[in-house]
């Protein structure tokens, strides 16, 4: 790797660690730390990974199989929205992932028997943000869409 795509993007004084979406990125990405790698490491570090700039998107392959990291920053990020959509409305949203080895598949939450958000997702082992204000933004916006979407049908999400 260039020495441009190993330096930190995501410095520990950022003031948008302090984001309520972010901080939940956080805490689910050490959740799905299964080997303790993340124990001693400070959430600026924690979070880096996910902001892939242009450097880095050009360290990694056109095509390729995600390994188990990126799998578990893509469950994280649907898990930090589904704990968002339920902190707004109330309701228990859970998270579904389904994805091939070759890093195709779809992501959803489901809030009672109603589908609030359905991605699907294409080349996951490329997964990640230009900046932590795009991930906020498109977390954001997917909370957003989620949340109106129960408002307009909350008798379908409360089953």
């Amino acid at each position: 790797m260039t020495d441009e795509a190993l330096e930190a993007v995501v410095g520990a004084d950022d003031e948008l660690l302090k984001n309520p979406l972010v901080r939940q990125m956080i805490v689910q990405l050490r959740a799905l730390d299964s080997y303790g790698t993340y124990d001693n490491w400070s959430d600026d570090k924690v979070l880096d990974p996910v902001i892939l700039t242009k450097a880095r998107r050009r360290e990694i392959p056109v095509v390729g199989d995600p390994d188990e990291t990126v799998v578990a920053r893509i469950k994280a990020f649907y898990n930090a929205i589904a704990v968002s959509i339920e902190s707004e409305c109330g309701l228990m949203a859970v998270p579904v992932i389904n994805l091939t080895h070759e890093g195709f598949g779809r992501a959803m939450i489901i809030v009672g028997k109603l589908v609030v958000l359905d991605k699907t997702l294409r080349d996951v082992h490329r997964f990640g943000f230009d900046s932590l204000e795009k991930m906020i933004a498109e977390m954001e916006k997917l909370n957003g869409k989620a949340v109106a979407l129960i408002n307009e049908h909350r008798a379908v999400a409360e089953l």
